[in-house]
């Protein structure tokens, strides 16, 4: 079968949706799925958040915090599948919210939705900037045996630099994308595979036992209650899970067969990425002698001082380099993400100066301004990270509203959408109600356990401001939504119309008899 006529079906869907096609679907099954799998770097994303991890738990935080989450984000990601197959668009969330709520609050539940949606994007792609620049950073230190320390002022300059190579990459055709994408996820899980087999064998016998992999308990956050401190090593996975539901909803519009792939690639990415993650985890915990020395190290992050001390300096080298790759192009997905993200927020007119966001570049069939827009949004939100505890808090915030803009559909979607619902290829049927109701249940727990700080007695040095910019961001969104947004804003916008959406149904349906006519002939 020719690529046209899935084509022209899914742009016959997406005019029965308001959009007229403005991209090039050029993400196969394939390539969708390593897309999604590629903002959840394992290594890399494990690397970057060990330090918060063994401090909620030590061991066991490692181990089991990382698997309990890892059924309810599946049953967020099901749910979010099943809204991605009725309503293929790169408006995701926002869209989703929009046709489920009441009328009287579909533009203010889009609002919510997409403000939420859009700040949590752009935040991801600073902090996955930040880490990397950090990462290139403990490389320096390790390199030159501590002497050259790189302070806040260079590590910013190294997050701006890892920020203007990821909008060029970015601003790249649909088809380079989905290449990349492919490549980038070979990689990833390669040098994945190559670290859970390096940790155990070059811990050689200083290995520790199982008993103490797999059940060694260490508070280190400050709480005294440890059920409390170990819930906080929950924190690990979400900042690596959270994005992968919005992920596929970015490029729908970029994929063939979309209402078919998207949940596919939703629910295969998550279950890779939490199998593969785990295991990981696994052969770290195996491999640290002593989680307060980790604790203590002078690197930025203590998975570098975990292979240094393991492996020496030229191996501890070798697979860090690897692990900045791997980084470097889990940030080059997320600034994908975050792009599409503005570009669809833009085409409904919620931007300032949406014309200039929305416009798709002619020779690329991407949206190049948006994708520049994204970067020097997340270049602003980088001021943070002169502050470790502000970009920590950050963090929590990027979370809190990338599962605020799920929760608020798959709510809508069980309750007065439940009848306005009109289910794609991918359906839960009559699990739609209860998996929603505990994803809904997880999303709220997990928001609470994100607002606390990690300490019991917390201090201006070391409080969680997530609070603050959440409620900050909040604030400002609804105060834009009182005085002036609900006076223009009606959520999203058709931009074709009747007799462009008629044609495109027809020519679909037209491709589909031919098909079938020269099948009957062959």
């Amino acid at each position: 079968m020719s690529d046209e006529l899935p084509n022209a079906t899914d742009d016959a869907r997406l005019a029965e949706l308001g959009y007229k096609t403005q991209f090039k679907r050029g993400f196969t099954l394939i390539d969708a799925t390593a897309f999604s799998f590629s903002i959840m770097a394992v290594i890399s994303g494990v690397s970057s958040t060990m330090g918060l991890t063994i401090a909620s738990g030590g061991h066991v935080g490692l181990i089991w915090g990382w698997l309990i989450p890892v059924p309810f984000v599946i049953c967020v990601a099901a749910v979010m599948a099943e809204l991605a197959s009725s309503m293929p668009t790169s408006a995701g969330p926002y869209y989703y919210a929009a046709k489920l709520a009441p009328k009287r609050y579909a533009p203010l539940a889009s609002w919510v939705v997409g403000g939420a949606n859009l700040t949590g994007h752009v935040t991801l792609l600073t902090y996955i900037d930040f880490a990397l620049a950090q990462m290139i950073t403990t490389a320096i230190a390790a390199g030159t045996d501590g002497r050259v320390a790189l302070g806040h002022g260079p590590t910013f300059g190294l997050f701006l630099a890892m920020l203007v190579l990821h909008g060029c990459i970015c601003s790249a055709t649909t088809r380079a994308l989905a290449r990349l994408s492919l490549v980038s996820a070979i990689f990833k899980v390669g040098a994945t595979v190559a670290a859970i087999i390096i940790l155990p064998v070059c811990t050689g016998e200083n290995r520790v036992s199982t008993r103490v992999a797999f059940t060694s308990y260490e508070n280190s956050t400050g709480w005294s209650n440890s059920g409390w401190a170990f819930l906080l090593a929950f924190t690990g996975p979400m900042w690596q899970l959270a994005a992968c539901n919005r992920l596929r909803c970015a490029i729908s519009e970029e994929t063939a067969r979309a209402a078919k792939v998207a949940p596919m690639a939703m629910l295969m990415s998550v279950a890779c990425a939490g199998c593969l993650g785990w295991i990981f985890n696994i052969a770290t915990s195996f491999a640290v002698a002593s989680v307060p020395d980790l604790l203590s190290s002078p690197f930025p992050l203590p998975m570098g001082q975990l292979y240094f001390d393991i492996m020496g300096k030229r191996g501890m080298l070798a697979i860090w380099c690897v692990t900045i790759v791997v980084q470097f192009m889990r940030g080059a997905a997320q600034g994908v993400t975050a792009s599409r993200v503005v570009f669809a927020f833009a085409r409904d007119n919620a931007l300032p100066g949406a014309h200039r966001w929305k416009k798709i570049n002619h020779y690329t069939r991407t949206p190049v301004n948006a994708v520049w827009l994204a970067v020097s949004l997340a270049a602003f939100f980088g001021l943070l990270g002169f502050s470790s505890i502000a970009m920590t808090s950050a963090a929590c915030a990027t979370v809190i509203g990338l599962y605020t803009s799920y929760a608020i559909p798959i709510l809508l979607r069980i309750t007065t959408g439940r009848n306005k619902f009109v289910p794609g290829p991918f359906s839960l049927g009559r699990w739609s109600t209860p998996m929603g109701t505990i994803a809904i249940a997880w999303i709220a727990f997990v928001i609470l356990l994100l607002c606390f700080p990690r300490t019991q007695s917390p201090h201006t040095s070391n409080m969680n401001y997530a609070v603050v910019l959440t409620m900050g961001i909040s604030i400002l969104a609804y105060g834009v939504w009182a005085f002036s947004a609900r006076n223009w804003f009606t959520g999203p916008l058709q931009n074709i119309d009747d007799n462009d959406s008629n044609n495109t149904i027809t020519q679909a349906f037209g491709e589909m008899s031919e098909n079938a006519k020269s099948t009957q002939g062959l």
